[in-house]
């Protein structure tokens, strides 16, 4: 590696290309030689401390990934996004979303990863990005106890309605599906007054009136459940507005909708 240090002091000091040199041995040891006159013994420290570290984050904020995945296969990604990711931020808690990007660039590019990989990780990392989101419920003016109907929902700032291909929340091991199932998977997250996230499965009409109530804040609930109706066949909106009621109840008891505007 002398050659590529000394081709770094031309425009930069040779301690930082001593640095540039070390990082990116640790990096991706098999291509990178380390710099000049260091004993591989202490190398060898550093290099498995450093794999391990990131290596150990990685499982814990992916889990399921990581249980999925054969170590083999595993390793090898692990090995890429060190090698081969340039992240945003240095900070430990935001590396889960600087593996969705490199994922997301390997999607791009056209890597031979499992087709449901870039949403099982999001679906992995929405957790802890709703525990560390610095909204909080009781910042919302709101009547708890408000006529969903007759009033104007709250919908909370730490609920995430999320829609995807695949059933992530399903994906294991022994259920690896190559196609998407032909209906999308609509979930919503959200992190209660308890400081407790949770996760519940609703329908696309669900999702939709969430988006609604977004939309329209000045809209009432029964005026968002009339717009969301609409977009059905005329046969199926009587049963859209007749069960809408109970939908949004359901979603106040999980606190998904926080109650009416004051």
């Amino acid at each position: 590696m002398a050659e590529s240090v000394d081709a770094h002091e031309a425009g930069t000091p040779r301690f930082q290309a001593l640095q540039y040199a070390f990082a990116a041995h640790l990096r991706d040891p098999e291509r990178n030689a380390p710099p000049p006159d260091l004993d591989d013994r202490r190398l060898q420290v550093y290099r498995e401390l450093f794999y391990n570290n990131v290596e150990g984050l990685l499982a814990g904020n992916f889990p399921v990934i990581r249980a999925i995945l054969p170590d083999a296969e595993w390793h090898v990604l692990v090995r890429a996004f060190l090698s081969d990711h340039r992240s945003h931020t240095p900070l430990f808690t935001e590396i889960g979303r600087e593996f969705i990007r490199f994922l997301e660039a390997r999607a791009e590019a056209g890597r031979a990863d499992p087709p449901w990989l870039v949403e099982l990780a999001h679906y992995e990392w929405v957790e802890l990005a709703l525990l560390i989101d610095e909204h909080r419920i009781e910042d919302v003016p709101h009547v708890r106890a408000g006529d969903l109907l007759a009033g104007q929902p709250v919908i909370s700032p730490v609920a995430w309605p999320l829609v995807y291909r695949f059933p992530v929340h399903r994906l294991s091991a022994e259920y690896r599906p190559d196609q998407p199932p032909a209906e999308p998977t609509c979930l919503i997250v959200v992190r209660g007054r308890d400081d407790e996230v949770s996760f519940m499965v609703v329908n696309a009409a669900t999702i939709q009136l969430l988006e609604m109530v977004k939309a329209n804040p000045a809209a009432t609930g029964l005026d968002s459940l009339g717009l969301v109706a609409a977009m059905f066949p005329p046969e199926a909106r009587a049963s859209v507005l007749a069960g809408g009621g109970q939908m949004l109840e359901a979603l106040r008891a999980r606190e998904v909708l926080l109650g009416t505007r004051p």
